[in-house]
């Protein structure tokens, strides 16, 4: 028989299914981590994003912000985690919405209230709650800070417990996980403020 007409012996076709399988499995753990990486640059690039949505809505809101339709004060509530306050941004005509912001097990979480009845009242039990901000790693450091009107944007903000009716500019601190590899500390972190239009004193336009 010829040399080159002779077929592969069983030696040589398992060394080659070997060698197909090593190839195979090596592929698959490629793929696995190029998908892996592929999904934490997602997940930082979408918390990052969502991030700036939320601080920039919030922004919008706490510069809104004023008497309720019951008469409530501009701000009910201003601690280092938790914020409430009323606001016009997004409400119905002549409305005021209750607005609230929390975090809870390093999620932000965001309760609103829309005003009902005659006369109008804010009933807490119909508060709408929603989650704004996951992954946050803000840990002891505040998320909320208050100032009065003096800041000139160099100032220190307010000791907690916070006078309410000294309250005339709010920033928001968001710190966010960007998550780039498992287990990863790195955060992203916005850090932003404005005044309350319809309280502002000295601080300018």
């Amino acid at each position: 028989m010829n040399f080159y007409q002779r077929g592969f012996t069983l030696i040589e076709i398992a060394v080659v299914a070997v060698i197909i399988s090593l190839i195979g499995v090596e592929s698959a753990m490629l793929a696995k981590t190029s998908l892996f990486g592929s999904k934490q640059s997602y997940s930082a690039l979408e918390n990052s994003d969502t991030a700036r949505i939320t601080a920039f809505r919030f922004l919008n809101e706490i510069r809104n912000a004023t008497a309720g339709n019951d008469g409530s004060y501009a701000i009910n509530k201003a601690d280092d985690f938790e914020i409430v306050f009323y606001s016009t941004f997004r409400a119905g005509a002549s409305l005021v919405n209750r607005i609230r912001y929390y975090i809870s097990e390093n999620t932000l979480y965001k309760g609103v209230i829309e005003p009902a009845g005659n006369p109008l009242a804010y009933n807490l039990a119909s508060e709408k709650i929603s989650i704004v901000q996951r992954d946050l790693a803000n840990g002891a450091n505040p998320l909320f800070y208050y100032y009065d009107g003096d800041y000139d944007g160099t100032a220190g903000p307010l000791s907690q417990p916070v006078n309410l009716t000294q309250i005339k500019f709010v920033r928001i601190n968001l710190m966010v996980l960007k998550q780039t590899t498992q287990g990863s500390l790195a955060n992203f972190s916005l850090n932003i403020g404005s005044a309350i239009r319809s309280l502002k004193t000295n601080l300018g336009s």
